[in-house]
């Protein structure tokens, strides 16, 4: 899916014969123009493109307590279809890394909150996946 504004991405999707995604949005609480926008009180993100939000808000998880997930603005470092988390023993599909310490977007339980990374349901993983791109940011606010 090319990234596109929502009022473009609804209007290109309809006269492509594919509606427009479920969770799309005007806004999201970031300052970013181009990347993922996760706000960590509401348990939700966005991909945002051209300062709006593309898609979203989804539903998240992120870190428990002794391995919050950090506020602040990071760069897309890399991307990983399949991964595996070594130091937690556990799968890490469509991760979308943001910090040199190791953490990412990926699929995960929306129940259980992770050490530290960013858990979406296996739709919005692809979808975050495939929409940020190395260099793009990621906006972390509380």
């Amino acid at each position: 899916m090319k990234k596109l504004g929502t009022g473009l991405a609804a209007l290109a999707l309809a006269f492509s014969g594919l509606a427009a995604p479920a969770h799309a949005s005007t806004g999201a609480p970031c300052s970013i123009r181009d990347g993922a926008c996760l706000k960590l009180s509401t348990n939700e993100a966005w991909l945002v493109y051209r300062g709006s939000a593309s898609y979203g808000p989804v539903p998240v998880t992120h870190g428990r307590p002794g391995y919050e997930t950090p506020t602040g603005t990071y760069p897309v470092l890399r991307k990983v279809r399949d991964d595996w988390s070594v130091p937690y023993n556990a799968p890490m599909p469509f991760a979308v890394y943001f910090t040199t310490s190791g953490i990412a977007f990926h699929e995960g339980s929306l129940t259980e909150q992770s050490h530290g990374c960013i858990h979406l349901s296996r739709d919005a993983a692809a979808t975050f996946f495939d929409n940020l791109f190395v260099g793009e940011q990621v906006q972390v606010v509380p």
